[in-house]
């Protein structure tokens, strides 16, 4: 979403006033280029999970009639045995909600838990404050520092002066790959705690970093609740999979205002195939670490500032031009990269090794 002119809605649209300036979100599609814009993970399944997939759909298919399982509890336990692989505490069905992607997640919290309005430090995750305007949730933005770091002390004091019921930390962040360490993220939650708010921890590229997740905060610091999606590091993106880890109240606050079969059978059953191949899945990580990094080698010397990322992307500056005409050429020259909406930066998708290096040649003569 982003500003229209109000104009441009009919009269008789009985839109409400707090919408009325938005469009939809989303990401330029354009077919024909290589798209390197929108974070996915470029590596398809593989065979054998397609196969598992395909076997797990008749019995789904000859029950389509029915409505699927409303609490998801097979993909809810699926997932807390992935996530206790990697934390000492161990979770259960009770402290997973699952639903379409991870801003389903964020939206539900929001409408359980926004009254008190919720908190952002930017540049980040651009689709938060487009949820909370959705949901009646009063938005404060504070800035991150000119490194895109969280200066952790400023966050604590407007924590403690804004009282929000809900502050939004995402690690690492998007668009910036910046993570937050596990250190600074318990600062934040006892903040949170001594307002009674909640700390939400939008994880969606952890698998990428090597951060300690903040999901082993919980047990202690039960206002934390980590959200992450299946889209990313899984090559999911298409099942439309997120979920939330938290203390069993805030599941049951999520209950209060999730749509009922919000989660098809179809996505249920794929989704647990993909988690019991987690790690075939995950072996593709490396890789894409390992380009990552490459990739920022190779703009480094061709003399742009690369920004240290902990994701999937980067995001960098110091081209010739400005970010719009600099995107427009590169689309152009058949490489589609994220304008971001930050004066002189550009963000990147990590591909395949070969649309890695299509990107790096068509940028090379944007060189400062």
């Amino acid at each position: 979403m982003s500003n229209q002119d109000n104009a441009s809605w009919p009269t008789w649209l009985p839109i409400r006033s707090a919408l009325a300036d938005l469009k939809p979100y989303g990401a330029p599609q354009i077919t024909d280029v290589t798209a390197l814009n929108t974070n996915e993970n470029p590596y398809q399944l593989p065979d054998v999970v397609v196969s598992q997939m395909l076997e797990a759909l008749p019995k789904v298919l000859q029950n389509l009639n029915r409505y699927p399982d409303r609490d998801a509890n097979a993909l809810r336990s699926s997932l807390a045995s992935y996530i206790n692989e990697t934390t000492s505490y161990k979770f259960s069905v009770a402290n997973i909600w699952a639903a379409n992607g991870s801003n389903e997640i964020l939206q539900t919290l929001m409408l359980a838990c926004g009254g008190r309005g919720a908190l952002g430090f930017v540049p980040s995750y651009s689709v938060h404050p487009l949820i909370a305007k959705a949901t009646g949730t009063s938005w404060i933005s504070n800035d991150r520092d000119k490194n895109f770091d969280l200066d952790v002390d400023k966050a604590i004091q407007v924590i403690a002066d804004k009282k929000p019921g809900i502050t939004f930390i995402t690690t690492p962040n998007n668009p910036t790959g910046t993570a937050t360490s596990y250190e600074d993220l318990e600062k934040l939650a006892i903040a949170a705690s001594q307002i009674e708010g909640l700390l939400i921890v939008d994880e969606a590229y952890s698998e990428f970093s090597e951060e300690k997740s903040a999901v082993n905060l919980i047990s202690k610091y039960p206002n934390v609740v980590v959200v992450r999606t299946m889209s990313k590091a899984f090559a999911f993106a298409g099942a439309r999979v997120g979920y939330a880890v938290c203390d069993e109240a805030v599941v049951n606050a999520m209950l209060v205002t999730r749509l009922p079969y919000h989660l098809s059978s179809t996505t249920q059953a794929l989704a647990l195939v993909a988690l019991n191949n987690s790690k075939l899945l995950l072996a593709e990580v490396d890789a894409l670490i390992a380009e990552r990094n490459r990739v920022a080698n190779e703009l480094t010397k061709l003399g742009f500032e690369v920004s240290p990322s902990s994701a999937n992307f980067l995001i960098f500056s110091g081209f010739a031009g400005d970010s719009k005409s600099v995107w427009k050429a590169l689309v152009s020259d058949g490489v589609l990269v994220r304008d971001v909406g930050l004066d002189g930066y550009l963000r990147v998708t990590i591909g395949l090794p070969d649309e890695n290096q299509q990107f790096l040649a068509a940028i090379a003569s944007h060189r400062p």
